[in-house]
């Protein structure tokens, strides 16, 4: 069986969630699946550089040297050949919603979240343009099977869409296997000022979902106690949509000289920065997985994450949960965590236990499950 997988979504240059699944997801079933063929369609008008990770398959990359919006703008203004008979595709499977024209060739596609339809306050008009453009329900309604990797995101779309549950498919995405608590901090705090006090840490995109001004505010109260006048706050990641608001709320802070904006995090620096923090804050408002709370509690961090969406699905009893709209109960939370040794100490254990569950070898797994109900000889 000749396998296409639409890997437009990768850009090595952003680590995003979504990228972050396709490039892993790609990768493990690569190296799982020695039987069927595999052709990555990595088109795009600028040569792009393939990641690292997938050198060694160059000879299966598709280039249509076509800029994507453009190919978008065809594909959804005239009539264009089917991609899986242009490339004797016998099933294609997209990890996100990217447009194409697969009208004669079984489409496994991923959903992440329909976050766009539910809280449209979170994305900028950009955004909601490419969301529209995409026609992502008719994607979803002509697709052979759809993949949620929640529970939650499964469930959203049934009730959105009205879909019989049968076409949808939960299977829950991995966490990088490199992540591993940092073995001598000492030493690695020294390289970094930033460092050497404690911290409490946020790690993800400084956007509007993610509730960012929340952390900020329960700092300010924990900073009213003398056991954290030495604490810093760590906001890493990178910068998103509205992150101007973040800013001027940090700035509103009298501690904003303890507020640290990291920027983008090399993945050689995470286990480190996870490592080093006393608690991982993460009070989103909305989820379709929810990647950093994992890695936090691979590296031994407890986390304190928001009551809403797929996290509680995602981490059961091994975090401590908060209404994200309760800055006050965020900060009672991250200080009971923080000074509560038998607590911190029970959930260090759970995370790491709840973390070891999700592996991209059987994300792979089951995803290569689906596609092969789709194999000539299934149907």
């Amino acid at each position: 069986m000749r396998i296409l997988i639409d890997i437009r979504s990768l850009n090595p240059a952003v680590n995003s969630g979504i990228g972050e699944y396709v490039q892993a997801l790609t990768l493990n079933l690569l190296e799982l699946d020695r039987k069927n063929d595999y052709l990555l369609f990595y088109n795009s008008g600028r040569k792009k550089p393939l990641p690292k990770t997938l050198s060694g398959h160059e000879d299966k990359i598709i280039n249509w040297r076509i800029p994507n919006r453009a190919l978008n703008l065809s594909m959804g203004l005239f009539s264009q050949p089917d991609l899986g008979r242009q490339t004797s595709a016998d099933v294609i499977f997209s990890p996100h919603f990217n447009f194409i024209v697969a009208d004669k060739t079984p489409r496994v596609i991923t959903f992440h979240d329909i976050s766009f339809v539910r809280h449209p306050d979170f994305f900028s008009f950009r955004q909601k343009i490419w969301h529209r453009f995409q026609r992502w329900e008719n994607q979803a309604r002509a697709a052979s099977h759809i993949i949620a990797v929640s529970e939650y995101t499964r469930q959203d779309l049934i009730e959105h869409l009205g879909l019989p549950p049968e076409k949808i498919s939960v299977v829950h995405s991995g966490v990088n296997p490199d992540l591993r608590p940092a073995t001598d901090l000492t030493r690695e705090k020294n390289k970094s000022p930033d460092l050497n006090n404690p911290y409490i840490l946020y790690l993800g995109t400084l956007e509007p979902r993610k509730n960012i001004p929340a952390i900020i505010r329960a700092f300010n109260l924990l900073k009213k106690q003398p056991a954290y006048k030495k604490y810093r706050l760590i906001l890493a990641g990178k910068k998103g949509w509205l992150y101007k608001n973040i800013i001027a709320e940090a700035k509103l802070s009298p501690h904003l000289k303890d507020i640290i904006f990291w920027g983008e995090v090399a993945e050689v620096d995470k286990k480190i920065l996870y490592t080093g923090a006393r608690v991982f804050v993460y009070p989103s408002f909305f989820e379709g997985f929810g990647f950093p709370p994992l890695e936090a509690q691979i590296c031994g961090t407890p986390v304190v994450v928001s009551d809403r969406t797929s996290l509680p699905e995602i981490l059961k009893r091994s975090a401590s949960y908060v209404n994200p709209w309760d800055p006050v109960a965020l900060a009672s939370a991250i200080d009971e965590l923080n000074t509560n040794q038998n607590l911190r100490s029970r959930q260090i254990a759970g995370g790491l236990k709840n973390s070891a569950l999700f592996r991209w070898q059987i994300t792979a797994k089951k995803t290569l499950e689906i596609i092969e109900q789709y194999a000539p000889h299934h149907r």
